[in-house]
């Protein structure tokens, strides 16, 4: 693995270390079509690419990655090309196994369980449960996910509660709704990577990604490296985080700035 600069300049400042990086793994197919190959040959190559980022990201130190894998909106595609990805993620989930725990991962699936085939749900089910004791890295992997989806579920957990009265109107507060989310209890994403040139979030984690540092990468997935990661982290590293407020860098200096103009 090349590197641009030594670990530790990464983590010695912990405000700006990378607790929650979450990836949109984007054009797979697209990579497959370029070279003539079928496009679940993109999709193959796009698991060796989910292998380098967690590599790197334990050389990183960051404890929670987060990957988009499957939305609910690719149910649109043809089905054997949707058949061909359920089929790999079994194999992934068995073949990864003896790797996953010798390296401390643990793996969970976040997403509708209900719409993916059983022979899918099983394989999580055994691995969520043999990686659950790991604690290096987390892995997160969204299966039949729709952030919107997400969003809708919250509230209906939450009117549920107040109609049995456990709770009132006036208490639901941002901190509340985001117990009912598939984040519940992990940091928001601090970093969020979109690969193949894209530009935009498309129904990823958009509660959680209020003040999430965006990068993107022009390169397809299954081009993704070790130091494409290093590149992103070093320019997340480049970035002032305002949270909405003033940083010490940025106060005016003169009495007749606005500083409304600074809440940015």
């Amino acid at each position: 693995m090349q590197i641009l600069y030594d670990n530790k300049d990464f983590i010695k400042d912990s405000k700006k270390f990378v607790k929650h990086l979450a990836v949109i793994m984007d054009g797979n197919g697209r990579w497959a079509e370029q070279r003539g190959l079928p496009r679940w040959k993109g999709h193959e190559m796009g698991v060796h690419a989910v292998r380098r980022l967690i590599e790197a990201a334990g050389h990183f130190r960051i404890p929670v990655v987060s990957v988009f894998a499957f939305s609910s909106e690719n149910w649109k595609r043809p089905e054997r090309e949707v058949r061909l990805l359920f089929s790999l993620f079994r194999r992934y989930f068995l073949s990864e196994r003896k790797n996953l725990l010798r390296n401390g991962i643990r793996i969970s699936v976040f997403g509708r369980r209900d719409r993916i085939p059983e022979f899918v749900r099983e394989a999580v089910t055994t691995l969520e449960n043999e990686t659950r004791k790991c604690s290096r890295l987390h892995l997160r992997i969204a299966l039949d996910y729709g952030s919107r989806h997400e969003i809708v579920e919250a509230v209906h957990s939450l009117v549920r509660d107040v109609v049995s009265r456990k709770i009132m109107p006036e208490q639901i507060t941002e901190e509340l709704f985001s117990e009912s989310l598939s984040t519940a209890d992990i940091a928001d994403p601090d970093l969020i990577i979109r690969t193949a040139g894209e530009h935009r979030l498309s129904n990823f984690l958009l509660w959680q990604a209020a003040y999430s540092e965006l990068y993107f990468c022009p390169k397809f997935w299954p081009d993704f490296s070790e130091f494409d990661l290093e590149k992103a982290l070093a320019d997340f590293q480049s970035r002032t985080r305002r949270f909405g407020a003033l940083v010490a860098s940025n106060i005016y200096q003169s009495d007749n700035r606005d500083a409304s103009s600074e809440a940015v």
